[in-house]
């Protein structure tokens, strides 16, 4: 016979006339609340299996347990870059190394150029990268197998990607790197070649990078851009694009003109397929990220963490002012994002600009100390309490959550920002901090520590390889909720109330 599961009162409820623990259906029903919420002990495991989960039987966020990282790698993996100089592979270099390590995957960047430098300041000009240049092309082989050697050994030593930041523009380099790679220390290897046949953003790329860099110390912008055409021709007579044909037997993605078209051959796991997707996402055209913090709200007054409370009257007067700065900017094509908390949807109601709400943005969950403040929980639960500052990165408050899991919740916020031209994002202070230690390459140690204070818009303009922040601080008071970190675990500050005039 069939039976069926339904709820009633939180618990068990028998849908149909039997049951295969030999109680009837009007039995059941005569069953004191208890008794019937002691029903899921005498079932089987296959029948329990089908319940509803609950606080009592797991944790109420679908995370990894407490400290334990949320990606992994199983095997190290080298990304190699390929492609002729100025298109932009030290930039994709820099950007999925700050990803990478962001969503918790160790990964660290050698440039070749680095390694050249360091062993000869023999370069005076472009002939240094002529192909019948048997010295230097000597000390270039040379300074490609040091630089290998590193990335191998790093890689055995605990870390898990290492992007070769070459040209690798030969395939007779490329079959050193494989074979050193793959067929002798056994990892993984997956290039990404950056192609660009477009000469405004060659030169653009030749004019804001390569001008500062040390081979062209005390040279005018109209020398270095002559020199660096020329050491690019001398790479384009070898030069030869990848073939997935000729080299049918690696992993590549080709990028066109900074991700017009994309090609992936061959791709393998979980890694090289967030790789794919991640540089898919980035561009380059210039934009402007604007962040800021909801308005204070009437539980920052009284020092109450997470909630859904309203603007208090300073946080109104903020609403008001940040709506006079953006539309004092006339920032042409501007998008807004918020939480789905009130504070963040009342701090931009004034603003006649898209908005859209995203889930994702949401305060930290901080489970059973919702509403509470810092001396309440101390207090509630001191050994919580302390932990947490003890490694407040992975720390998760119970039946909530930690920054770790609120970085693995804004990935998609941060596909989508690299993907936009001109946002304001308003949110919230743990929110924020992800966001920022994102763009600004912090570390997981600095990260739940960035300030983030109140009524203060924070600007960020992607530059060549990085990012500027400008903070832009309205005049409206207002609370300062920072908390830096203790010089004991479990101490409490009294900073986290006080008053910003």
């Amino acid at each position: 016979m069939s039976s069926g599961l339904d709820v009633l009162s939180g618990s068990l409820r028998v849908r149909n006339s039997t049951y295969k623990g030999s109680r009837s259906v009007n039995n059941l029903k005569n069953c004191r609340n208890d008794e019937v919420k002691s029903c899921p002990s005498v079932m089987s495991a296959e029948t329990k299996r089908l319940l509803p989960p609950n606080t009592e039987t797991v944790q109420t966020k679908p995370f990894p347990i407490r400290g334990e990282r949320a990606n992994y790698v199983n095997s190290p993996h080298v990304i190699a870059m390929v492609g002729l100089p100025a298109r932009g592979k030290t930039y994709i270099s820099k950007k999925l190394s700050r990803y990478l390590n962001w969503i918790g995957i160790n990964t660290r960047v050698f440039n070749l150029g680095e390694y050249r430098r360091h062993a000869t300041s023999a370069y005076q000009s472009h002939d240094f990268f002529r192909p019948d240049n048997a010295e230097a092309m000597a000390i270039r082989a040379q300074c490609a197998i040091e630089a290998l050697k590193d990335v191998c050994q790093w890689l055995e030593n605990g870390g898990e990607v290492a992007v070769f930041d070459a040209t690798n523009s030969t395939p007779e380099r490329r079959r050193v790197i494989q074979d050193y790679v793959v067929n002798k220390m056994g990892f993984k290897l997956f290039y990404v070649e950056s192609i660009c046949d477009d000469p405004q953003i060659i030169e653009q790329n030749i004019m804001e990078v390569k001008i500062s860099s040390p081979d062209y110390a005390n040279m005018n912008k109209e020398a270095v851009l002559d020199d660096f055409i020329k050491r690019i021709q001398h790479y384009q007579e070898k030069y030869s694009p990848l073939d997935e044909e000729k080299e049918s037997d690696v992993s590549f993605m080709k990028i066109y003109n900074t991700g017009e078209k994309v090609v992936v051959h061959k791709h393998e796991g979980h890694v090289q397929a967030r790789i794919v997707y991640y540089l898919m996402n980035i561009h380059i055209t210039p934009r402007t990220i604007y962040l800021t913090r909801h308005g204070e709200s009437d539980h920052n007054l009284i020092g109450r963490i997470g909630g859904d409370s309203s603007l208090s009257g300073r946080g109104r007067q903020y609403a008001n002012a940040l709506s006079d700065y953006i539309h004092e900017q006339q920032i042409e094509g501007l998008r807004i994002w918020t939480s789905w908390l009130k504070r963040t949807i009342q701090t931009v109601s004034g603003l006649d600009v898209p908005q859209e709400r995203w889930k994702a943005l949401n305060e930290i969950d901080a489970g059973v100390c919702e509403e509470m403040t810092y001396e309440e929980i101390k207090e509630r639960f001191p050994e919580e309490f302390a932990s947490r500052d003890q490694n407040k990165f992975a720390y998760r408050y119970p039946r909530g959550e930690s920054y770790e899991d609120l970085v693995a919740r804004l990935e998609p916020v941060i596909m989508e920002l690299e993907r936009q031209g001109n946002v304001l994002v308003v949110s919230h202070q743990a929110v924020l901090r992800c966001l920022l230690a994102y763009f600004l390459d912090k570390s997981a140690d600095e990260l739940p520590y960035l300030k983030v204070p109140l009524h203060t818009i924070m600007k960020l303009t992607p530059v060549a390889y990085g990012c500027r922040v400008e903070h832009i601080t309205l005049p409206i008071g207002a609370v300062d909720t920072h908390r830096s970190k203790p010089k004991e675990p479990g101490q409490c500050s009294s900073a986290e109330i006080t008053t910003k005039e």
